[in-house]
């Protein structure tokens, strides 16, 4: 059986590019205090009836949304276990994973963003238990994004731990920002590419990957 290699949280988040954000010393239960508090605010402010049984609770719900779930790749601590082993079989074709689900928020309106990924790489020395990609994509969705940033910080991530240049992420993605308000076009979807290595300058290996993803880029 191939050895294992496991890389640090710290290791891997340092070679991916950041999400804009000023750390602060609050435990989760104190974030989760804070934002129902003002959250309460927000609904009188509107003319919400707080008292109300179906609005009561409505503030923790948020609050535990937000830091439990929709916001929980804001938090080191729930970054994947990140597990890789030698490719012994010498694999040196490409590895897709079609229809990884991403659910993420729109950091400009707080709206959400669904999608999903198309994301593939060309194993040099190591490979990756299918799995740890879906996770990666999970985890750094889960947070306030943008679509471009989200491609970037998912294949930084897996060229890191991977050790190859061969990666390349493809999105498709609805954003309600655009569907709920605004223009207010259910019908569009917004699609980045970040192709790196043999997927970038190859045209073959690029053909190749596209034909794999739901619509073509670039």
């Amino acid at each position: 059986m191939a050895p294992e290699h496991t890389y640090s949280v710290e290791e891997i988040l340092a070679q991916v590019r950041p999400t804009p954000l000023l750390r602060n010393d609050l435990s989760q239960a104190e974030k989760v205090e804070k934002i129902a508090r003002h959250f309460a605010e927000i609904m009188d402010i509107l003319g919400l009836d707080l008292t109300n049984d179906s609005l009561r609770e409505t503030p923790q719900r948020v609050a535990r949304m937000y830091v439990e779930e929709l916001f929980s790749g804001l938090w080191v601590e729930n970054f994947p276990k990140v597990t890789v082993i030698d490719n012994e079989m010498s694999y040196d074709q490409m590895i897709v994973s079609q229809k990884v689900e991403i659910k993420s928020t729109c950091e400009h309106h707080f709206q959400t963003i669904d999608g999903f990924a198309t994301i593939a790489y060309i194993p040099n020395k190591k490979v990756v238990g299918l799995s740890k990609i879906n996770r990666i994509a999970r985890f750094f969705a889960r947070r306030p994004q943008v679509q471009e940033r989200l491609t970037k910080q998912i294949a930084d991530c897996l060229a890191f731990v991977l050790d190859t240049e061969d990666v390349a992420v493809h999105i498709t993605a609805r954003h309600y920002c655009m569907a709920q308000r605004g223009v207010e076009d259910t019908n569009s979807r917004t699609v980045t590419c970040d192709l790196r290595g043999d997927f970038k300058n190859k045209a073959e290996t690029r053909s190749e990957f596209l034909r794999h993803c739901p619509t073509g880029c670039g």
